[in-house]
């Protein structure tokens, strides 16, 4: 049950009808849009949610799913049921084109069950229609007209057709000239068509030199358009021709429709499967532009929603680049009703609107613009109370029409029923709507309903704070900026800063002290308390945070320097290693000449001279090692130090501008050389370009109209002086040279050719190397003036044009532009 009638006006879903039919390919998807309801069975709400959400996965993954020409065929195949009915040959031509994109449309899904498994099973079983399609492509051309071969008999006409008009040309080009020659027509003129019939134009002083029927004259009267006798015959004979054509035609479509009478019944459901994959497709394509999901949910009347958003704001604010404040929501089964308050303006009613067009939306199968994390529940009743119901036909007054409303929601409201009630108990005198609202508002909670409550009213704040099953909620207020914050905070009343924004404003002083005198104290410390708990709260939260932040950034500073104190002993341990490690070494070599100095004592009996000898040499031997500890010493504070810059470097290397390469800092006679978007440079083979893009260790250089990326190293910075040189210098590429011999050629290419007066082999090649030059240079539309002489040349260019494929369709120049003496091409490029 929804309740009231207008229920989606008043939530404006009607604006969301209206975005997703924008969506639409057809209008059978537009019916499908409009036809969109609410639902309650959870089996049915999972199918069309899942479904949207396949086509939502389509739509970002997929390259070629079939997206043209869904036409609707079923109007003029119902029509044709009845015998003797035929399709028109532009239906001809929308049935053709429909079939081949429902063909498409069915091999997109098959042998996708696993990934797509409930539009898979929509499409399995249907059927493919090749026979009709055949019969299509035999009746109708690419151009969307009836070929030749669709019988044999329209061949033969079409044929004879051609044969007398052309015949007719050739014949009315000699008359022409020979009454250019008796001075009777001027020798600028041409064939013309008047009334579908080839007429000659004669001056009128001389329209009785030319036999013939006049049909018609210029607006001057100075000229005459004559039909000569000799060709009225012919130009019957034709008219008789093209009207037994279209007998022809009609006998065609006639058989067609025979044939494609039994097919009907299985066509039918075919384009609803079509009109079915169009309004799913809308419904995906809305959904991804309001950055919506396909939300859990559960059989139960409740909802538990993070970040919820508006449709409308978020896609309003979108295109202005501003940014909804979303609505966090809880209701079950201790939390039934939300009752909220705050100041005008502060974002109540777009609260109360969101709550219901979500869960409307979500209940119709659409998608919603919540958080992953949150989950719907499903109501069987949604009844709303917004805006003013007032009426002067039915003798209602705004607050009447609220109290009807109530009655209602009294009498229907049960446990699975979600209630939105906006700015509730207003429209009377304060103390009576809001002991009526406050009674009203006990025996909804007495029934168990679910809902979301707006009031300015402190008895229902209190009846709130006291009763289980309804809990107050605030719409946040700056309280020294003045500003509201749209955040919706549950678990405490709202103060309605009425006092405060009138100060803003500017009323009074005294006004506003003989207003809070009036209402008496309670009520004024009442709405006080509120708001300095509001600030105190608000105090505290952001102090917390800050506590937080700061907690975070010192986790993150003794993280470092934890880090690098395992550095430094890591590197200690290494220093103390090699140290000891050449200390060694030293002890060694010293015991060595200890050792010798004494044996070199002993074995020189403790002469004097021997043993001053050894002595000094003793002396040496003890200096050099002194000088290699202490070159050592050196050697392991270079080593440190070493060590040092390169860990600094190592920190700063992220600091690096993109585009600078740094040289080594021993190496003072190098600088730094700095790329910029725009600056000429030579790579290493001299090659001059242009560099488009820096980045860290690579360029992106324009070299004339190709892209190259190169990295800086190879890269040498010119003056714009220096490029200009080397470019004048260096010979330009094939390729440059390429594109501009295509220019050129394109430039000065003429879709016309003459051939006239050339033997057949010699037009012929003439022909062949005009229509190869035309394909090089993409040019689609050629004509070729060959005469009409004998039709020997004519042929011959005709025939070999039936060989080439990339000639799509070749047929006479229009009469009055030189007829049969021409062959005009479309080439199929």
């Amino acid at each position: 049950m929804i309740y009231p009638e207008n229920f989606e006006s008043k939530i404006k879903f009607d604006k969301i009808r209206q975005l997703i039919s924008a969506y639409c390919l057809s209008d059978m998807g537009k019916e499908l849009v409009d036809a969109l309801s609410f639902m309650t069975d959870p089996t049915a709400i999972q199918a069309a949610l899942e479904e949207t959400g396949e086509l939502m996965r389509i739509c970002q993954e997929e390259d070629h799913f079939p997206v043209s020409f869904y036409h609707d065929a079923r109007p003029f195949l119902t029509r044709i049921r009845v015998e003797g009915l035929f399709l028109e040959v532009h239906e001809l031509v929308i049935l053709k084109n429909s079939l081949e994109a429902l063909n498409a449309i069915i091999r997109f899904f098959r042998g996708k069950e696993e990934k797509y498994p409930r539009l898979t099973a929509q499409a399995g079983n249907l059927q493919m229609f090749p026979y009709i399609l055949q019969r299509l492509d035999n009746i109708i051309s690419k151009y969307g007209t009836v070929k030749d071969s669709a019988s044999p008999e329209l061949n033969t006409i079409r044929h004879a057709i051609m044969k007398k008009q052309s015949g007719i040309s050739r014949r009315m080009q000699t008359l022409l000239q020979k009454a250019q020659e008796e001075g009777w027509a001027d020798k600028e003129s041409a064939v013309s068509i008047r009334d579908g019939r080839m007429v000659i134009p004669v001056p009128s002083a001389f329209k009785r030199k030319l036999n013939g029927i006049v049909h018609d004259e210029s607006a001057t009267g100075k000229t005459s358009y004559i039909e000569p006798t000799e060709i009225i015959e012919t130009n019957n004979e034709i008219r008789e021709l093209q009207l037994e054509e279209k007998r022809e035609i009609t006998r065609v479509l006639k058989r067609f429709a025979d044939d494609l009478r039994p097919y009907i019944d299985d066509l039918l459901p075919a384009y609803g499967f079509m009109a079915f994959v169009d309004f799913v497709r809308a419904k995906a394509l809305f959904a991804l532009n309001l950055n919506a999901i396909v939300p859990v949910f559960e059989n139960t009347p409740s909802m538990l929603w993070y970040k919820a958003k508006h449709p409308l704001l978020y896609l309003n604010y979108k295109t202005s680049g501003k940014e909804v404040v979303p609505l966090n929501l809880e209701i079950d089964e201790k939390q039934r009703i939300i009752l909220i308050s705050g100041p005008n303006a502060g974002g109540k009613s777009v609260c109360l609107q969101t709550a219901g067009l979500l869960q409307y939306m979500f209940q119709c199968g659409l998608p919603v613009p919540v958080e992953e994390n949150s989950k719907f529940g499903i109501f069987h009743k949604i009844l709303i109370d917004i805006g003013d119901e007032q009426s002067i036909d039915n003798d209602l007054s705004t607050y009447s029409s609220h109290l009807l409303n109530m009655k209602n929601f009294v009498r229907y409201a049960s446990s699975d029923t979600l209630i939105l009630i906006d700015e509730f108990g207003t429209g009377t005198e304060p103390m009576l709507g809001g002991a009526i609202a406050e009674a009203i508002l006990n025996a909804l909670n007495d029934r168990q309903v679910r809902g979301v409550i707006t009031t300015h009213y402190t008895n229902l704040k209190h009846f709130a704070s006291s009763v289980a099953g309804i809990e107050n909620g605030a719409m946040l207020y700056d309280t020294h900026h003045m500003l509201p914050l749209f955040e919706l905070e549950i678990g405490k009343p709202g103060s309605s800063f009425a006092f405060e924004i009138a100060k803003k404003i500017g009323l009074p002083k005294e006004i506003l002290d003989e207003a809070a005198g009036k209402i008496g104290e309670e009520h004024v410390n009442f709405d006080k308390h509120l708001k300095e708990i509001i600030r105190d709260k608000r105090y505290w939260e952001e102090k917390r945070k800050r506590i937080h932040q700061n907690e975070k950034r010192l986790e993150e500073i003794l993280a470092k320097y934890q880090k690098e104190l395992d550095e430094a002993s890591k590197l200690r341990k290494e220093v103390l290693k090699e140290a000891k490690e050449k200390a060694r070494q030293i002890i060694a070599g010293a015991n060595k000449t200890i050792e010798n100095t004494i044996r070199e004592i002993k074995e020189s009996q403790a002469e004097k001279e021997r043993t001053k000898t050894a002595r000094t040499a003793f002396e040496q031997e003890k200096e050099r090692l002194f000088d290699e500890n202490t070159e050592e010493e050196e050697r392991l504070k270079r080593k440190i130090e070493k060590l040092k810059n390169r860990e600094k470097n190592r920190r700063t290397k992220g600091q690096q501008q993109p585009g600078q390469i740094e040289t080594s800092q021993e190496d003072e006679k190098e600088k730094t050389v700095v790329f910029k978007k725009g600056d000429p440079v030579k790579i290493n083979d001299n090659t001059v370009g242009e560099i488009i893009e820096v980045n860290e260790k690579t360029a992106v250089v324009a070299l004339g109209a190709l892209l190259t990326t190169v990295k800086l190293e190879r890269l040498t910075k010119l003056s714009g002086s220096q490029a200009k040189k080397l470019k004048q210098n260096k010979p330009q590429t094939g390729y440059s040279n390429y594109l501009e011999n295509i220019s050129q050629k394109r430039m000065s290419f003429k879709p016309d050719i003459d051939v006239r007066g050339l033997r057949g082999d010699e037009a012929l090649q003439k022909v062949v190397a005009f229509i190869d030059e035309a394909v090089m240079l993409n040019m689609k539309d050629l004509r070729i003036l060959h005469g009409t002489g004998t039709g020997a040349l004519r042929q011959i260019i005709r025939d070999y044009l039936k060989t080439n494929p990339v000639v799509g369709h070749f047929a006479d120049e229009q009469i009055q532009l030189g007829g049969a003496g021409i062959t005009v091409i479309k080439l199929d490029l």
